[in-house]
C-alpha cells in the first residue's frame, strides 16, 4: 500500500493542506486544524468548584464530579485528514514542541496512535483528530490552518505467538478498538 495523506470527504471543498515536513530532516508531518476552534482554559470551568470543596473537606455531589470530569476531558481538534500506511505501521500523533511553551496546549494522552486499519472506517472515514487540553488561564483560539500536532510514521513489532488468537476487523472510528 502507498503511505500518504488525503483529505476526508466532509472537507473536500475546504482547501485544506496535506501534512508536510517543514525541513528535510524533520521526522514529523505537521497537521493543521481543519476549522477555527476554541480550546477553553480548564481553570475557568466547573472543576475549580470541586477542587475548592475537596480542599475544604466539603461534600461534592456526583453531579458536580460529573461536570468537573467533563470539563477536564480533552477536546478533539479536527484535521480533515486521513492517512494510508502499511499494515506493520502506525502513525504517532505528537504535540508540537511549541504548544505547551507558547500556548499552554498539551496532548493529554502523551501521543495518539493511528492504526493502519483506522483509515476509511465507516464511522468517520478515518479522519485524524488531535486531542488537546488547555492548561493556561485564557482560552486559546486555533485558526483554520494553524499547526496543532505532528504525525510520525512508525513501524511496530508483534510477538511470535500473536497469530494464535483471533483478531477482529475495525468497524468504527475514534477509540473503537478498546470498545467491547
Amino acid at each position: 500500500m502507498v503511505r500518504k495523506f488525503e483529505v476526508v470527504a466532509r472537507y473536500k471543498d475546504a482547501s485544506l493542506n496535506l501534512p508536510k515536513r517543514a525541513t528535510k530532516n524533520a521526522a514529523g508531518y505537521d497537521f493543521e486544524a481543519a476549522e477555527d476552534f476554541v480550546v477553553p482554559s480548564i481553570w475557568k470551568l466547573n472543576f475549580i468548584k470541586v477542587i475548592a470543596s475537596l480542599i475544604k473537606g466539603g461534600v461534592t455531589s456526583e453531579e458536580e464530579y460529573g461536570a468537573a470530569n467533563k470539563t477536564l476531558k480533552p477536546l478533539l481538534v479536527p484535521t480533515g485528514i486521513k492517512a494510508y500506511m502499511n499494515e506493520n505501521e502506525y502513525l504517532m500523533i505528537a504535540n508540537r514542541s511549541s504548544n505547551p511553551l507558547k500556548r499552554h496546549l498539551i496532548v493529554p494522552n502523551g501521543v495518539g496512535v493511528i492504526d493502519a486499519d483506522y483509515v476509511d472506517n465507516p464511522a468517520n472515514e478515518g479522519e485524524i483528530f488531535v486531542q488537546i487540553t488547555n492548561f493556561g488561564v485564557r482560552d486559546v483560539q486555533i485558526k483554520k490552518g494553524e499547526r496543532v500536532g505532528q504525525g510520525i510514521f512508525m513501524p511496530f513489532l508483534i510477538t511470535d505467538d500473536d497469530g494464535l488468537d483471533e483478531k477482529g476487523e475495525r468497524t468504527a472510528g475514534f477509540g473503537s478498538t478498546g470498545v467491547k
